[in-house]
């Protein structure tokens, strides 16, 4: 089986965590946009994990998956865009969600897309609404989030405060 080659550029000095064996990891993607607005989602009100919250796009990284292979991947599930560029890593976290899945980590990453960012493709059977957002409405990203649950919030904030200049 040919190895398929990343149709994706990563920028000098982006980190990549090397997860360790057993350990649960996820990634995620803050989009930022040429107004410079960052992406999120609306999860579904049905999801077992962090219902009815704004997300950013991300998932679980599979079995034998490499985590930007992960990135590309679910950005182009989750929006119908494609993974253009890799600019930044902007930190790894770990978290315990809502639904007794036990400990995740996360590999965050500031990208660049390609495709009609005026028209994702949802998944609208995971999430119920999207938007763009800008630093002087962020604060709606924390709905449905008690203080202290803010990662998503914090995240993006801290992504369009230390935004490289060209996007």
């Amino acid at each position: 089986m040919p190895i398929r080659q990343p149709s994706f550029s990563v920028d000098p000095d982006v980190e990549l965590p090397v997860p360790a064996p057993g350990e649960i990891w996820t990634v995620g993607a803050v989009i930022v946009n040429d107004d410079g607005e960052a992406f999120a989602q609306k999860r579904g009100p049905n999801r077992r994990l962090f219902p009815d919250s704004w997300d950013i796009v991300g998932g679980h990284v599979e079995s034998g998956e490499k985590l930007l292979e992960a990135l590309a991947r679910e950005v182009e599930e989750e929006t119908g865009w494609r993974l253009r560029r890799v600019r930044r890593f902007l930190g790894a976290t770990t978290w315990t969600g809502d639904d007794g899945g036990g400990l995740r980590h996360e590999a965050d990453y500031l990208v660049e897309v390609e495709g009609d960012l005026g028209r994702p493709a949802l998944e609208w059977s995971k999430h119920s609404a999207c938007g763009w957002f800008g630093p002087g409405d962020l604060d709606r990203l924390k709905e449905n989030r008690l203080p202290g649950e803010f990662l998503v919030h914090d995240l993006i904030a801290r992504a369009l405060q230390d935004r490289p200049e060209t996007v």
